[in-house]
């Protein structure tokens, strides 16, 4: 028994790597067709200024339509999925001049379509991106910018299910996404912004995001004595000074392990001016670091905290953050 599962077992798992490598051998088909016409594509997204970006498709295709206009609305160009049935039904009014419609279809000549086709056919300012493995198809004679899908075997038994051409279909959908979102250097702030709820938004947290500004920043005067630091230490409740000139030029930090070592050694550390005890050239980060990135060096460094600057002023602190508030943010 043990030994005839074992069998299966090894079976299954030899059925599922002949079924990925058939989709890689179509990944790679795609990677060859992609030239000129996937350059129209994007040249045509891109230069849509007042119109929208709406994708369709019918049944498999209809779903990967979707993942389309999700992916690419979430990297920097908006677009929206309309329901080809929908479409014959009232739904078409969400077309208007220069839109851009893409359609998405194997055979070309999905009766859902064809409604879509003519609707775009019928207005000059509309353009319509074909995206079809038919040449002869009406949804390829009749786009202004066509993508030949590649001829391509389907996994499984008697390739008629449709899996490696979904595959492509979907690689396709984020090759358009991703160049677009390159060309338009759409990054990863931008892309923060539009997803703020839920793990993504945490690991794409910056510095700015969890940092304290203003009179939460731990500041002190260079001049004033360690007395006062001790108070001032004391009050901030973070374990830290930032030491800064009359010129709000950032000199050096001050810990309260470092208050412990100076009582130690002087007997009259509490009149000795800050500037002389303090460490100068304290670690400043950018605002715009990803608060994992300063996490990261905080524990490299055997640190608690970090000063936060903008520009490449490295000596201008505008917000001060702490290891507390990182982990605080679920950041590790």
């Amino acid at each position: 028994m043990f030994g005839l599962t074992k069998m299966k077992n090894k079976r299954s798992i030899n059925i599922a790597k002949e079924i990925v490598k058939i989709e890689i051998e179509a990944l790679k088909k795609l990677q060859i067709s992609i030239g000129k016409s996937f350059e129209k594509i994007i040249k045509t997204i891109i230069n849509c200024k007042n119109g929208k970006i709406i994708i369709s498709g019918v049944g498999k295709s209809g779903i990967i339509a979707k993942k389309w206009s999700a992916t690419l609305s979430s990297t920097g160009t908006p677009s929206f999925f309309l329901d080809a049935s929908n479409a014959s039904h009232g739904d078409m009014g969400q077309i208007t001049s220069n839109d851009i419609i893409i359609l998405i279809s194997l055979s070309g000549e999905s009766d859902e379509l064809k409604n879509i086709i003519q609707y775009s056919s019928r207005n000059k300012n509309i353009k319509l991106i074909g995206i079809t493995s038919k040449k002869d198809s009406i949804l390829y004679k009749n786009s202004d910018v066509k993508f030949l899908l590649p001829n391509v075997k389907e996994a499984g038994p008697g390739s008629f299910v449709p899996t490696s051409s979904t595959t492509v279909q979907i690689a396709l959908g984020d090759a358009i996404a991703i160049t677009c979102m390159k060309y338009k250097k759409f990054g990863k702030l931008d892309f923060k912004k539009f997803h703020p709820s839920g793990s993504l938004s945490v690991k794409l947290k910056t510095v700015e995001d969890l940092m304290l500004v203003g009179k939460k920043i731990p500041f002190v005067n260079e001049n004033i004595k360690m007395k006062d630091a001790l108070k001032n230490i004391r009050e901030k409740g973070l374990g830290t000074l930032v030491v800064k000139n009359n010129k709000n030029i950032t000199k050096g930090i001050l810990t309260d392990g470092d208050l412990k070592r100076v009582s130690n050694i002087k007997k009259v550390f509490e009149e000795i001016e800050i500037k002389k005890v303090m460490k100068k050239k304290p670690i400043s980060v950018d605002k715009n670091m990803l608060a994992a990135q300063a996490l990261s060096i905080m524990n490299a460094k055997k640190i608690t905290s970090l000063c936060v600057h903008q520009n490449n002023k490295k000596n201008v602190t505008i917000g001060f953050i702490h290891i507390h508030s990182i982990l605080s943010a679920n950041i590790n």
